[in-house]
């Protein structure tokens, strides 16, 4: 189902596509290819000059190296299209700070300290906080067991994680029967409750 039932006429303006890709290498190791592009439907003034409609105003990549535990172990970005240029990629290699963080524990917070402001390319790192969810999705039913969860006993990573897949839910009552409690069951009053009376 589409949600664009416009009830007047509309022009396009703007176009943000976001793209982002995971390979698996022969090593053993895998990389993420993610790219961030920006275009208008009419020319535009920048402070630099003139940008033609359908010429990018900012087109830019971020090529990361991880592991099987979402470590990242390389990273590095590239702009080709930019405001400013020689100055919006003149950066340096400040992505390489992510080297070193994990997809899936703290990334997002360790992504702030690391890059926010002017410690980095806005656009850039907004690219960055989609890629958790982006590589995990590469990672289901590959590199993560999304029926049984990990080896440690834990559950698969994505129950509790949206209120579809919450585990006092149908959902999981259904398709992850091992990992299903009741809402009963979790809540504080019902453990209170099923506590056995004292026989002092």
């Amino acid at each position: 189902m589409s949600l664009s039932s416009p009830t007047s006429e509309r022009r396009l303006l703007h176009r943000r596509a976001i793209d982002v890709q995971v390979y698996a290498r022969d090593d053993g190791l895998y990389e993420v290819e993610a790219g961030l592009t920006d275009t208008k439907t009419r020319d535009l003034p920048l402070a630099t000059g003139l940008r033609l409609a359908g010429d990018p105003i900012h087109a830019m990549q971020l090529l990361l190296t991880v592991d099987a535990e979402l470590n990242v172990l390389a990273a590095r970005s590239a702009t080709t299209w930019m405001p400013y240029a020689g100055v919006c990629d003149q950066h340096g290699d400040a992505y390489s700070r992510l080297v070193g963080l994990n997809l899936m524990k703290g990334f997002r917070l360790g992504l702030k300290e690391r890059l926010a402001g002017v410690k980095g390319c806005t656009h850039l790192t907004e690219l960055c906080q989609i890629l958790p969810t982006a590589v995990i999705q590469a990672f289901a039913g590959l590199v993560l067991d999304v029926r049984e969860g990990s080896a440690d006993g834990l559950p698969p990573f994505q129950l509790d994680r949206c209120h579809a897949l919450r585990r006092d839910g149908e959902v999981v009552r259904t398709h992850y029967p091992r990992w299903y409690r009741s809402a009963d069951a979790a809540s504080p009053l019902a453990a209170v409750t099923a506590m056995p009376a004292s026989t002092s």
